[in-house]
């Protein structure tokens, strides 16, 4: 039995916020350690249930998180490229005092699997140690990569808790489909004071942005 990295993202699909990604390396044999926490995709879990998992990974695992902020994702031409960057520095941090092989398990944000895992092959600096693996639902598929899909929301979700209380607005979930979030876009995105936490490379913003400079009274 050898080590094992898993990595997953939080916060790719949302118009406002960071995006993040998490990496959780263990010894193979541990992954059943994880499951016996009751870990599963993020997704899948209330938030009082993905806090005490999260607090007992972190206890208990090497780890490493990356956020990229709304402006960043605006300057990247390709979110999947960016998304590459990111899991590489996460696999060649964990990495940075190893010599021997470790399996690397990503949830694939791309549906280009091959061209996606040959990005962040590229990327990683000990390619002799890495044997990477990116696939679809991994989150789900591997509890290594569901502690890290764990992880990455719930920094997300405490990121966010930061920005309401420093900015003293509700902007909602941040996701395009949430009313509270829209609501707030069109209410703010021409605002200075939240230009850091919108993503207005979206379609939402621009949408939003085309109507108001037409004079649209409807919005939505």
């Amino acid at each position: 039995m050898g080590k094992l990295i898993g990595i997953d993202d939080a916060g790719r699909g949302p118009v406002l916020g960071p995006m993040v990604l998490a990496g959780v390396l263990i010894e193979e044999e541990e992954e059943e350690i994880i499951g016996s926490w009751g870990a599963k995709d993020s997704k899948l879990l209330t938030p009082k249930k993905r806090f005490e998992i999260k607090e007992k990974v972190i206890e208990k695992f090497e780890h490493f998180i990356v956020t990229s902020k709304p402006i960043e994702i605006d300057e990247s031409s390709n979110l999947n490229y960016l998304e590459a960057i990111k899991t590489s520095m996460i696999i060649n941090h964990l990495m940075e005092p190893l010599n021997e092989k470790v399996r690397v398990i990503v949830d694939c944000p791309s549906v280009n699997i091959e061209a996606w895992s040959e990005d962040v092959f590229k990327l990683v600096e000990k390619k002799d140690l890495v044997d990477l693996f990116c696939e679809h639902k991994a989150d789900y598929n591997h509890k290594i990569v569901s502690a890290a899909s764990i992880l990455a929301k719930e920094k997300r979700e405490a990121e966010l808790v930061r920005l309401r209380r420093e900015l003293d607005v509700d902007f909602g979930s941040g996701y395009p489909a949430d009313p509270k979030t829209k609501e707030f876009i069109a209410e703010h995105f021409e605002n200075p004071k939240y230009k850091d936490i919108i993503r207005f490379s979206w379609n939402t913003v621009k949408r939003l942005v085309k109507a108001k400079k037409s004079g649209q009274k409807k919005l939505f």
